[in-house]
């Protein structure tokens, strides 16, 4: 993606703003729009382009600024500085839940957003996404890396769209369901200029699902300078053992030192790790 303050040369042609071409693609996009259930949103098995990682055999190049897509996750940064980040939501009682224990411990964090589940529960989230980062999490929870390029950037554009339309935010990373990055994930991503995000480390709910201290200490013990930590605001029943003890893991990460922020503040916080002595 291109960063700010990048100048094109003298002469050179403007590039196109994502924005842009965000907004020239929604066209396309638009026309093409899948059903609102998220069962329409299954790759169908029959559909030859689903391996490719690219749309055509000829030549192609996407849409966006640059034609490369980035992949995170972690960062490489001497700061004390974590990214809590929430899939899947969101939905009752778990999204509130989330919101009320970062407000009580004034706590930033990145909420990967299914965007048909955002237009369903919109108002979970009114008024309490300021201090956090929206990203997308597709249209209906498809894995990217089994669909056409076509359907793959359907599934991207049509979440774009909504949560930037609900949450005020535009956002700037994407992350595949399931982290399949294989397929059409790739080409779609560089389609519309996003990043991607995975994580570094991830709650075992089911593993400490009987013993919550555990999970809190294998956060805390894990975590690292640069860390994506992986949690969900929905999903299977032993997940709330991780919902339930963030208040435990934000104090105890706190007491270490760490500050928690966005995946953009994360990244933007991003400094190349040391040379080895005697490397060539």
């Amino acid at each position: 993606m291109r960063k700010s303050g990048d100048h094109d040369a003298p002469g050179t042609p403007a590039k196109p703003t994502r924005r842009k071409v965000m907004k020239g693609l929604g066209v396309a996009a638009s026309g093409l729009a899948l059903g609102t259930g998220i069962s329409a949103a299954l790759p169908r098995k029959d559909d030859e382009a689903a391996a490719m990682a690219i749309p055509e055999a000829g030549p192609w190049t996407p849409a966006a600024v640059h034609g490369h897509v980035d992949v995170t996750w972690s960062v490489d940064t001497s700061q004390k500085l974590v990214a809590l980040t929430f899939d899947d939501g969101p939905m009752p009682k778990w999204t509130p839940m989330v919101h009320d224990v970062l407000d009580q411990e004034r706590v930033k964090a990145t909420f990967f957003l299914v965007g048909e589940r955002l237009v369903r529960n919109a108002r979970l989230v009114h008024g309490r996404m300021d201090r956090h980062e929206a990203g997308n999490h597709t249209w209906g929870h498809a894995d990217l890396a089994v669909l056409s390029h076509q359907a793959a950037c359907r599934q991207i554009h049509r979440a774009h769209a909504a949560i930037e339309r609900i949450t005020g935010k535009e956002p700037r990373h994407l992350r595949p369901p399931f982290g399949r990055l294989g397929g059409t994930t790739l080409s779609a991503a560089g389609q519309f200029g996003y990043s991607l995000t995975l994580w570094s480390i991830k709650m075992l709910e089911k593993t400490y699902e009987h013993d919550p201290p555990q999970l809190v200490d294998y956060i805390v013990d894990n975590t690292h300078p640069g860390t994506i930590v992986l949690a969900h605001d929905t999903g299977q029943p032993d997940r709330l053992v991780a919902l339930r003890n963030l208040v435990p893991m934000i104090r105890r990460l706190r007491a270490k030192g760490f500050e928690f922020v966005t995946v953009s503040e994360l990244m933007a916080a991003s400094s190349p790790p040391p040379s080895k002595k005697g490397s060539s």
